[in-house]
């Protein structure tokens, strides 16, 4: 897998959000004109992305702000069951810890962190814009 696409309203909070999680920035640009929309099919888009890597440099995150066309849905507070893509998940080193540094930047956890049996730690956060995220804490 090569990335994983989010689409935000706030590309600097969602940015903040991330390298606080621990991704690095990789690049940020503009991304407009007819030929970018015969892959997406939106025609003449205009989008800044900003690419945010893992720190072991094995996956990306890219991180997507459209000026045009506008988006015409919004599933940032869907329920985990619903249909579609939903969540990424991130393992920590230290499931609290990082916790403590997501609060400062506005997550919420979806309901409390759990055990699953001697593997994990892992909760849901709603991250900038309610986005829903997953992070592991592995325990072996």
């Amino acid at each position: 897998m090569d990335n994983v696409g989010i689409v935000v309203e706030s590309l600097d909070e969602a940015i903040s959000f991330f390298l606080e999680l621990g991704l690095q920035l990789e690049g940020r640009a503009m991304i407009q004109g007819e030929w970018a929309g015969r892959v997406t099919g939106l025609n003449n888009q205009s989008v800044e992305i900003a690419m945010m890597i893992t720190p072991d440099r094995n996956s990306r995150l890219e991180l997507s702000r459209f000026d045009t066309p506008k988006a015409i849905e919004d599933h940032r507070n869907a329920p985990v069951n619903s249909l579609g893509y939903l969540r990424v998940m991130f393992a920590v080193a230290d499931i609290d810890d990082t916790l403590t540094r997501l609060y400062k930047h506005g997550a919420q956890l979806v309901e409390e962190v759990v055990q699953y049996q001697d593997t994990y730690r892992l909760c849901y956060i709603r991250g900038p814009e309610g986005i829903l995220i997953g992070i592991a804490q592995p325990l072996k």
